[in-house]
């Protein structure tokens, strides 16, 4: 069968098939290019050195007192899908039994097994129902999507999904691939559980791992690879794909199977869907990687998107969407921990310790809040030597101070060969001109970190996650007047000294990197009506728009 890419017609059965993208050379990580010679010596005084306190405009959110920190939240909440217009209230493509409800959950469906969106499959389906199973094998863990389609029209149609997540991500097993493989059983034995067993023999598994599995050296991913692809072919009853059925997949599909997913969900693509809507731009933070996926729009007849790798023809619903991506590999929150905590360490390397640290063997830094301390692991590039560094945030954690340290890392000002760039020397249209009003949706870590300390009727902006920065960085007595009710939030910001630094590296991935203003209102999300959102869902809807198999 065609590759499960995108760009593969596989979508042709789904909504109308899929146009090519274009493809470039690949551009480098380089941040570290800055920390040499001179350029070292001024980041130090920069960095660490007396400085006058900056004047920010920003107002402080007035935050609630009763958040409970384990309930779901989404600030600005995602709008679910714009109810249908025809006279039925259904897609003219599915017939529907009459007066049914819908499940919209395993634990809802009266017979899994069937659908209560009709009775007969159509003509052109082999069955009724469809299961299809995704694994995304992510840098800090892995997650199973057990999906479920129904056949009732000439494309398959999506119902649920079950989600089932586990720790920590395949590359933590670098050198034990059988250990690697048997870490996802948990996954699949949840999806022998759900799916009825007489459907399991035609249900398709894909195993894609992200930006992790991309970054270990020589073979061992590889390794990793083909155990679980062993794995799944002696233990399971499941149909793993011919083609690409465990691979590390390209950063680009990432990206654009993700806005796939969300676009699909809240209604803005499909083929029923009017044409002039606009669509989300969705941003994807995860562990080893970032994604940006949004679809410009010029005023001027004479503006365009360059030709390049950015570019990405989409044909989906029976329109065509030039969309423009690019996958950050090295800049998810992950390695930009990392780099941050390498960056420190050699900047007080470059000042001297001071008989405090000495005597301590600590460096003080200034993205763990305020009275935390962790104790780290870095690697030197150059030897691969790795030792542990106690980092202290005691005196001089703080927002301001640690946007410093992420600005270099972000490595703004590296060579821009093709105009605008957004950060790192990557081109992208400004989205002040190219998308000024369209509706911003941050996915992963973004949802995972912002919102639990946000009340769900905060309205959310880019200066709201550098205002709830600033709090988090200030320390213990900050937190005990905005979380102090909520002990949940409060021990989590205790366990976390880091969660500073993860803010603050949101911030400038938007406000400096992207380029977003302050007043941009942008919406997290983690699911729309029970759905995850992330690459998953667009990955599986290509795989059961193509041709399937049984297992014999």
């Amino acid at each position: 069968m065609a590759p499960l890419s995108p760009r593969s017609s596989n979508y042709e059965r789904l909504e109308g098939g899929m146009g090519p993208s274009r493809t470039g050379a690949p551009k480098r990580f380089g941040w570290k290019k800055f920390a040499i010679g001179a350029t070292a010596l001024i980041a130090v005084v920069y960095l660490f050195g007396p400085r006058e306190t900056s004047s920010f405009s920003w107002k402080k959110e007035k935050t609630g007192s009763e958040y409970p920190y384990d309930t779901q939240v989404e600030t600005d909440p995602l709008p679910g899908p714009p109810e249908v217009t025809h006279k039925d209230q259904q897609r003219p493509s599915i017939p529907t039994s009459h007066g049914a409800i819908h499940p919209t959950s395993y634990e809802t469906d009266p017979d899994p097994s069937k659908t209560t969106h009709c009775t007969t499959a159509h003509p052109s389906a082999a069955r009724l129902v469809q299961y299809a199973l995704m694994i995304d094998a992510g840098s800090t863990g892995s997650r199973i999507h057990v999906y479920k389609f129904n056949n009732c029209g000439a494309s398959p149609a999506y119902e649920y999904e079950v989600f089932k997540m586990t720790q920590p991500g395949l590359s933590k097993f670098a050198g034990r691939p059988e250990e690697a493989a048997k870490s996802l059983d948990v996954l699949l034995d949840e999806a022998v559980r759900v799916i009825p067993k007489s459907l399991q023999a035609c249900t398709p598994v894909a195993v894609k791992a992200t930006a992790g599995l991309r970054l270990l050296p020589g073979s061992e991913s590889a390794d990793i690879l083909k155990a679980v692809e062993t794995r799944i072919h002696t233990a399971y009853p499941f149909q793993l794909q011919e083609k690409d059925g465990v691979v590390i997949m390209d950063g680009k599909d990432e990206g654009v199977y993700a806005w796939i997913t969300a676009n699909y969900l809240l209604d803005t693509i499909r083929a029923d869907t009017p044409k002039d809507t606009p669509t989300y731009a969705v941003l994807d933070l995860g562990g080893a990687s970032t994604q940006i996926v949004f679809e410009p729009v010029f005023a001027s007849p004479d503006s365009r998107l360059e030709e390049g790798e950015h570019k990405y023809d989409l044909v989906f619903g029976g329109r065509t969407h030039v969309l423009y991506q690019h996958s950050y590999l090295g800049y998810g929150l992950m390695r930009a921990r990392m780099h941050v905590h390498r960056l420190v360490d050699f900047m007080a390397s470059m000042r001297g310790v001071t008989e405090k640290e000495k005597a301590g063997g600590i460096v003080g830094n200034p993205c763990l809040a305020k009275g935390t301390r962790r104790t780290v692991e870095i690697e030197d590039e150059a030897t691969e030597v790795k030792k542990n560094v106690t980092m202290d945030g005691e005196a001089i954690g703080s927002f301001e101070a640690c946007d410093r340290v992420v600005q270099l890392v972000m490595a703004k000002d590296a060579i821009c060969e093709l105009k605008p760039c957004s950060f790192n020397g990557v081109y992208q249209p400004s989205l002040l001109d190219s998308f000024p009003g369209g509706k911003v949706l941050l996915l992963s870590y973004f949802y995972d970190r912002v919102s639990p300390l946000l009340p769900s009727s905060t309205k959310l902006t880019v200066s709201t996650i550098a205002e709830t920065a600033r709090t988090v960085c200030e320390g213990h007595s900050s937190w005990v007047k905005t979380w102090g009710t909520q002990s949940a939030v409060m021990d989590e910001l205790a366990d976390r000294p880091e969660w500073c630094l993860d803010l603050t590296f949101m911030h400038a991935l938007l406000r400096l990197g992207y380029e977003f203003e302050d007043k941009r209102d942008v919406t997290i999300g983690k699911q729309i009506e029970g759905t995850e959102l992330g690459w998953c869902l667009g990955a599986t809807i290509a795989m059961v728009g193509g041709e399937l198999k049984c297992r014999i």
